[in-house]
């Protein structure tokens, strides 16, 4: 099969401007939950997109884990190649793809650090393997094979067995601050709906309907 072949229809529903909210952090709140209640896997996975200091974009897939009036929280390793990208160039992008429902959000914003003590908050409400598995692993270095990384967890593993697991000082976490959010319902014969939401200088929301 070519695949300019593969295609399908979006019939699922539209989108209107009587459906949004004026505040577009309840109405991806109201989507979210929509996703999560539709029982999609990984509802809160999000790609996250950075930029070298080349201009060289990347993306990979990140767990949403808060989203409040202040923004959109991730956690990851600071010496990820991610975040070596945020400490030079603080903007990004996110992007929700919720296939199965035929919706797509994507959000501009800049990145900002999360605080000791909200990083040692999230870290200690973690399950202790995911908390080993944050000393384990040196994110983005080279591994010359995966039975070492295994064998530095059994390591950990063993020698926190009694007691808790510290957080790490090279792990941490970003808030979002939002610039522009973009929501795009898919529509019969591509003729999607899409509306952005732009932060104006007072605090308020820009509304606008995009073509598809």
């Amino acid at each position: 099969m070519e695949l300019s072949d593969i295609r399908r229809e979006y019939i699922q529903g539209g989108l209107r401007r009587k459906d949004l909210n004026e505040d577009p952090i309840a109405f991806f709140e109201h989507w979210l939950q929509q996703a999560i209640d539709a029982k999609l896997p990984d509802p809160t996975a999000m790609t996250v997109a950075t930029v070298d200091q080349d201009g060289q974009p990347f993306q990979r897939i990140v767990l949403l884990k808060d989203v409040s009036n202040e923004g959109m929280v991730f956690y990851t390793n600071l010496g990820s190649r991610k975040a070596e990208h945020l400490k030079h160039n603080q903007r990004i992008s996110l992007h929700f793809p919720w296939h199965h429902l035929e919706r797509q959000v994507h959000i501009t914003g800049v990145a900002e650090k999360l605080t000791t003590t909200e990083v040692m908050k999230y870290f200690t409400s973690r399950p202790k393997e995911s908390q080993l598995a944050a000393w384990a692993s040196k994110q983005s270095q080279r591994l010359t094979a995966r039975s070492a990384l295994e064998g530095k967890y059994m390591e950990l593993k063993q020698k926190f067995a009694k007691g808790e697991v510290p957080v790490p000082t090279f792990w941490g976490g970003f808030r979002v601050k939002i610039n522009s959010m973009e929501f795009w319902q898919g529509g019969e014969h591509r003729l999607h709906d899409r509306f952005i939401y732009q932060n104006q200088t007072d605090g308020q929301w820009d509304i606008e309907r995009l073509s598809p």
